[in-house]
Parts: C-alpha cells; structure tokens; sequence
C-alpha cells in the first residue's frame, strides 16, 4: 500500500527521472525493424511492500532493469547473463498480445493501490495495461500470460542479483 495519507508511494526525483527516460526510450536505438504497433519495450510498476515500488524495464534487445522508488536500482545484468537476456526478449516478444486491451495513454502516474502497471512501447505511442492485485481472470489469457513472463523475468533479476553477489562476496540479503 502506499502512503496512507496521500494514496501515494513516496519517490525519488532520481527514480522519477529514471522512470520516464524509460518509458519515452526511443525506439530507433534498436537496430530492429518496428512496425508502429510493434512493442519494444514493456515497463512494469510492480508496488512490492507498503514502502517499497519497483519499476521494471525490458527491451526487445534483452535488457532488464530494475528501479525503486527510494533511488535504488539494479541494472546491467544482462550484459553478464544469458538467461536474464531471453527472459526479457522473451517478454517483450510476446507483449504485443496484451495491445487490443491497452489504451493509448501521456500519462505515466504511479499505481496507488497494489495494482501492477503495464506500459507497452511502440512506435505508435505508448499503451497502458493495469493488472488489478489478486487473481487474473481466466478470461483474460493475454494478461495472465505476460504476468507469467514478467514473473519470470524477475526470478532471473534476483537471481543475477544473487550471483553478482556471491561473486564479490557481498551479502544479497540486506
């Protein structure tokens, strides 16, 4: 939950900055051919405690990262990790399934509740998809089967993340 008083998580201007160039990466960096409606990125607010926001990014090139609301970030991985890679092309290759239940949206707010936010990059513009918190019909399969990806995209975020530190020898847990 967020801030009971404002309906709010509180956040960095970093994470804010960091958020939005995400969101509005343009699509030419990637030395791909897009059709307009084509996704090249997904974006995912992921409220993960009652203090803590997490906003995940993918690109069709395989990159993932992860950013918090307190200005902490995770990021780089997929340039040491194979499966991190193909987990987040994976997603983002199949992303595109959730567009007929998008909308077209300029507005980028935060959740305020335990909802998850969806943002799809094309060409065309940005799409926002919102996956209430709870059970995911049955009768939405497009949305159950990008949450599944999105999951595990994560699973391998944590385990990079669990990696890079027993490499330096630093605790993960924190």
């Amino acid at each position: 939950m967020p801030n009971r008083n404002t309906g709010r998580y509180t956040v960095t201007q970093k994470y804010l900055m960091t958020r939005g160039q995400a969101i509005n990466f343009p699509a030419e960096i990637f030395n791909v051919s897009l059709k307009r409606n084509d996704v090249y990125g997904v974006i995912v607010d992921i409220p993960m405690s009652p203090e803590i926001l997490t906003t995940m990014v993918c690109y069709i090139n395989g990159a993932a990262n992860l950013y918090f609301n307190n200005g902490g970030e995770y990021t780089g991985a997929a340039q040491k990790h194979r499966n991190l890679v193909q987990a987040a092309h994976t997603l983002v290759a199949n992303a595109g399934q959730l567009l007929p239940k998008a909308e077209k949206t300029t507005k980028y707010d935060l959740p305020t509740d335990r909802s998850n936010n969806i943002f799809l990059l094309t060409k065309g513009g940005v799409y926002k998809v919102n996956l209430p918190a709870g059970m995911i019909p049955e009768n939405e399969p497009e949305k159950r089967a990008v949450y599944v990806l999105y999951q595990r995209v994560l699973s391998e975020l944590r385990s990079c993340q669990l990696k890079d530190a027993a490499a330096t020898g630093m605790n993960p847990i924190k």
